[in-house]
């Protein structure tokens, strides 16, 4: 018998013998259960979780799977997807043995995100459709699931949004004008002018800048886990670059920093929140009347300015810190104008009265068929 009653405090417990992934047997104790049956239940998923198949609920599974992710993901990330998991899938899927998952429940599932009043956006809905596909495959994987039910359903939701906000130059200035506090002003001018992520800035230090080259080194990002405040590397190996500067910015941030108290190079520049970014740009936006966008859409701001000012792909991923060109190409492509005219028109200007022969030809045949 591996169930008892605790009489002093009227709940049940479980204390059972079980064998580990590395084949040590271990003692588990589990108390605080209202009734015998839900201690009975207990030790019985437990065993189907430690047994490795398919009969584990699916709740079970997530548990198996945030575990591997948390030694191999940054913090942020496995916040992140746990929080998905809590409040998109597992009120869902919570109790259904990972083998009973089918098509068809996925479908429905999809569809009542469809219908949620949330309103939730193409992209999100992706991304909440992605968290459980990759469970799904971690089953396949480690698990012996045959067939990944979310893959069967096909795709859902959109890899990235239909049309794409940023400010023009003007947008800015005209935003700009209205923000008061120097700490979000300074944060505007970086985000818009440099580019770099909200995490990134709110990572910077004085020991970052470099005053006589113009350029801001960026080593680090800011995140928030669990309530603490964690610095980080970048992104991606990409992510850590060194940005040029205009002068007038270096300006902004030696006035700014000149004005703070008891301040250290090495400490970071901004001490508020990403929360207190979105509040401020939600009321510079009120104020000034230019359009609402989001704290991130500042990054595409700066990467349209300059496909506007006509820099490569190339040199905007870099800039960016995107991993590869493909990146910058995907997300910025529908910036870039068409060519082609211009394209043959260079080379009949360039190479044209090389070939003014056949090309005198061609013109008459033509002016015959008219």
């Amino acid at each position: 018998m591996s169930v008892y009653k605790n009489e002093k405090r009227g709940t049940w417990f479980v204390s059972f013998r079980y064998t580990d992934w590395d084949g040590t047997r271990r003692q588990k104790k589990k108390e605080g259960f209202r009734t015998r049956r839900e201690a009975l239940e207990y030790e019985q998923e437990f065993k189907r979780k430690q047994g490795g198949g398919t009969d584990m609920s699916f709740g079970s599974l997530v548990e198996l799977y945030m575990a591997d992710c948390s030694t191999r993901l940054r913090a942020t990330t496995v916040e992140s997807k746990q929080w998905i998991f809590d409040s998109k899938i597992l009120p869902t899927f919570r109790s259904v043995p990972v083998r009973d998952i089918t098509p068809t429940m996925i479908r429905r599932w999809q569809n009542e995100l469809l219908t949620d009043p949330s309103g939730y956006s193409p992209t999100y809905l992706k991304t909440i459709n992605n968290q459980m596909s990759a469970v799904m495959n971690y089953a396949i994987r480690f698990y012996g699931l045959p067939s990944n039910p979310v893959v069967v359903c096909g795709p859902f939701g959109k890899k990235a949004a239909t049309a794409m906000q940023f400010w023009t130059r003007d947008e800015f200035h005209q935003f700009i004008a209205c923000v008061k506090k120097p700490a979000a002003r300074l944060a505007f001018e970086l985000l818009f002018w440099t580019g770099m992520r909200s995490g990134e800035l709110l990572a910077l230090t004085l020991d970052d800048v470099d005053f006589e080259r113009s350029r801001i080194r960026i080593n680090k990002t800011l995140a928030q886990v669990r309530g603490e405040t964690v610095v980080n590397p970048p992104k991606t190996p990409k992510s850590n670059r060194v940005v040029s500067v205009p002068r007038f910015i270096l300006a902004l941030i030696r006035d700014y920093a000149d004005r703070l108290v008891d301040y250290e190079p090495q400490d970071r520049l901004f001490y508020f929140t990403k929360h207190f970014l979105h509040y401020e740009l939600a009321a510079g936006c009120k104020a000034s009347g230019v359009k609402r966008i989001r704290v991130h859409d500042l990054r595409h701001s700066h990467a349209s300015l300059l496909v506007e000012m006509g820099f490569s792909p190339l040199l905007i991923s870099e800039r960016l810190g995107h991993e590869n060109i493909q990146t910058t190409l995907q997300t910025y492509s529908h910036l870039y104008p068409d060519k082609q005219e211009e394209v043959s028109s260079r080379l009949e200007s360039d190479e044209g009265e090389k070939y003014s022969g056949v090309l005198s030809e061609f013109e008459k045949k033509i002016e015959d068929m008219t």
